[in-house]
Order: C-alpha cells, then sequence, then structure tokens
C-alpha cells in the first residue's frame, strides 16, 4: 500500500493503527485464551487481516468446531477475498502490531511470538458501532480457531495466501 494518507477517510477512521493493533490483539487473545501459549505472529496479522474483511468476517462459523477446509470449501469467496485484499491489508495491519507492542498492549517473547499482557485488554468486548465489534469478536474467534487447523502453512494454503 503507497500510504496511509492516500485511503479514504472512511478506510483511514477502520484501518488506523490502534484499531488494527486492538484487531490483532484480540486474535491473540483468542490464541492464548484456547491453547494457552503465545501466539505465532503470523496468525496475529492473519486473523486481522480476515476480520477487516466483511465478506469473510459475515460468513464465519459460530464456532471453532467447524473445520476450516470445510469452511473454505462451502465458501469459495474466501479464498478470492484473501487472494484480493490479504496483501494491502497486512500492509495496515503491521503499524497496528507495531503501535500495540509500543504501547505494551502486546508483547514478543524470546520466539517472536506474541502474548497480550495480564490486564493490558479488556476480556468484554465493546466499540463505538456495531461493525468494531463484529471485527473485534471475529478476531478472536480467528485466534482461537485458525490454529487448530494445522501448521501455518496448511493454514495459508488452504486460504490461498502465501508469507
Amino acid at each position: 500500500m503507497s500510504g496511509f494518507s492516500t485511503l479514504s477517510r472512511d478506510e483511514r477512521a477502520l484501518y488506523n493503527p490502534a484499531f488494527t493493533g486492538l484487531v490483532a490483539a484480540r486474535a491473540v487473545q483468542g490464541h492464548q485464551t484456547e491453547f494457552d501459549t503465545p501466539c505465532p505472529v503470523v496468525i496475529a496479522t492473519l486473523a486481522a487481516v480476515m476480520a477487516l474483511q466483511p465478506a469473510i468476517r459475515t460468513a464465519l462459523p459460530r464456532s471453532i468446531a467447524s473445520g476450516l477446509h470445510r469452511w473454505v470449501q462451502g465458501h469459495p469467496g474466501v479464498r478470492a477475498s484473501m487472494a484480493l485484499n490479504a496483501t494491502a491489508l497486512a500492509d495496515v495491519v503491521r503499524p497496528g502490531l507495531l503501535m500495540a507492542l509500543q504501547t505494551h498492549t502486546l508483547t514478543c517473547d524470546a520466539q517472536g511470538r506474541l502474548h497480550v499482557p495480564h490486564r493490558a485488554l479488556k476480556k468484554a468486548i465493546t466499540g463505538g458501532s456495531d461493525e468494531v465489534v463484529a471485527v473485534q469478536k471475529a478476531a478472536l474467534l480467528l485466534g482461537r480457531w485458525l490454529p487448530g487447523a494445522g501448521s501455518t502453512s496448511t493454514v495459508m494454503t488452504l486460504l490461498g495466501v502465501r508469507p
């Protein structure tokens, strides 16, 4: 992406680093809840990218019991959306990750995995609009769900993206 200033006003509001950092932190929070381990950066980024896309967000299953492979097969638009948008959205998520690390909303361990420190992030998801809440809930779900589908490379292959 050429720069934050080239985005429309609505895009700048949605993709600002504070919000994208919060979305990534929600994914890490979900991962910690499910696996009780720090979250790989790629999972936090991938979950945030997916949560920020309305077409993907609305197609997500209600629980993590659904298999990712079957879900992707049942929603062919997901691979298309990821192919079109993943690179550009990853470019807006990265500054958010950096901001979350700088503000200690996220911390990084020696292996480069992310962790939400105790009391750095409220468990209750709130926001100024339904969309803000929906994005955060989707990121939390994705942080819990994506790693359960196999290795990171398997998950990325299923979604049609590359590191």
